[in-house]
This record gives C-alpha cells, sequence and structure tokens, in this order.
C-alpha cells in the first residue's frame, strides 16, 4: 500500500519537472523579445529569434499539458481529506489549461503577420508590425485571465493541506493567500490597468507559497501512514 509519504514525493518532483519550462516562456521570452511599446523593434527581435519564439510557444503548451499530470498526482495524495474540495482543485486547474493553450495562437497569428505571407501584401510594414504587437498585447491579457484560475485552484489545495494532518498548516494557509496573490492582481489588470504594476509587487511575496509547498513535499514529503488512513 503506498504512503502518504511516497505519494507526496512523487507530487512534488512532477510539480517541480512541469514547473522547468515556464519560466523560459513565461518570464524570458517577453523579456527578451518584447520591447514595451516599441511594434518595429519587437517585430525585429521576433524575427531575428524565430526559433527562440517558437520554442517558448511550445514551452508554454507543454507546461499547461504536463501540470495535468501534477494536479492528478496531487489529486491522489488528497483525495481522502475530502474528496470534494480534491475535485474542486482539480477543475479549477483544469479550466486554465484550454485558456493557457489557446493563447498562444495570439503567438502565433503575431508570427504570421511577422513573416508576411503573401495575402498580407495589401499591409505596409509597418502595419504588420503594429497588428502582431496587437496579439502580442492580447496575448499577455491571455496570461491575465488564466491566471485568475492558476490562483483559484489554490485555494481548495490550500484547504485539503491545512486539513490534512499530515502536512505542516502553515503551508495550507499560505497556498490560499497565494491564491488572492494571483486573483487580485489579475482583476486589478483587467479593472484598474494603471495600479497593476504596483499590485503585482505587494503581491508578489504571498507567491512563494506554491515553492513552499513544492519544496516540502520533494524533500520532507508528508508524514508517514497509508492512503488508505488518510482516506478514513
Amino acid at each position: 500500500m503506498n504512503s502518504t509519504k511516497q505519494a507526496a514525493r512523487v507530487a512534488g518532483l512532477l510539480y517541480i519537472v512541469t514547473c522547468i519550462p515556464a519560466p523560459f516562456s513565461l518570464i524570458y521570452i517577453p523579456n527578451t523579445l518584447i520591447v514595451p511599446g516599441n511594434a518595429t523593434a519587437t517585430a525585429n527581435k521576433i524575427l531575428a529569434n524565430e526559433s527562440m519564439f517558437r520554442l517558448g510557444m511550445a514551452g508554454e503548451v507543454i507546461t499547461s499539458i504536463a501540470f495535468i499530470f501534477a494536479v492528478r498526482a496531487l489529486y491522489l495524495l488528497l483525495q481522502g481529506v475530502n474528496k470534494r474540495h480534491a475535485s474542486l482543485m482539480v477543475t479549477l486547474f483544469a479550466i486554465s489549461i484550454p485558456i493557457s493553450c489557446l493563447n498562444v495562437l495570439n503567438e502565433i497569428a503575431a508570427l504570421i503577420l511577422l513573416r508576411g505571407a503573401d495575402f498580407l501584401s495589401v499591409f505596409t510594414r509597418p502595419q504588420l508590425d503594429a497588428l502582431a504587437f496587437v496579439f502580442l498585447r492580447l496575448h499577455s491579457y491571455g496570461f491575465v485571465v488564466a491566471a485568475i484560475f492558476w490562483g483559484l485552484w489554490l485555494f481548495p489545495f490550500g484547504v485539503l493541506v491545512y486539513r490534512s494532518g499530515f502536512l505542516p498548516r502553515i503551508l495550507g494557509v499560505w497556498l490560499m493567500i497565494n491564491c488572492f496573490a494571483y486573483v487580485i492582481p489579475s482583476f486589478t489588470a483587467l479593472l484598474l490597468p494603471q495600479y497593476r504594476d504596483v499590485v503585482t509587487r505587494i503581491a508578489l511575496p504571498f507567491l512563494l507559497g506554491e515553492l513552499a509547498i513544492v519544496l516540502w513535499l520533494l524533500i520532507k514529503g508528508a508524514r508517514e501512514q497509508p492512503l488508505a488512513e488518510s482516506a478514513a
């Protein structure tokens, strides 16, 4: 019979491996290739580094799909605490997957425009650059929408950790706070975009709840007990 310690370490390993492409796709690529407010400079950078840009697109899709296995492992670990909460956790994260995958279409559209296919000859180069920049902006807002669900699933996750008895309660509280550290900046970006950067900076320290639970699961595991006992 599998123990909670073994299941916790498997979940932690899948979680951290799944996250590996995320910093490259979600942070490095935008910061390296997109020049804020300058469509032409952005177009030149993307065309000069097209392979990197395409790799970033692939990384987004791979991360979204691979996370299914990490969340599934967490479900197997925590379903015995409360199956309805565990199902809600999986459902809320699952909603973010099609949003994240479809959001890559905005990058594909930008790349089509920048490469200037024959059927786009009616547009001038500056017009194509500007249109591509619009799709890249849509892509950034796609992250804002997806981040709402990246946050929401952490609340039932945190409740399950808090009530589990085999994981530290403080990690559960941190995960619930981490939920709002995603959700509040996302709605700020939609409703009051002028305050987006300020709110994001304030929320940044609270986003470390995910990292804390991943490291705990991977290094410490969980208090040893059969999963069947945990379910009871």
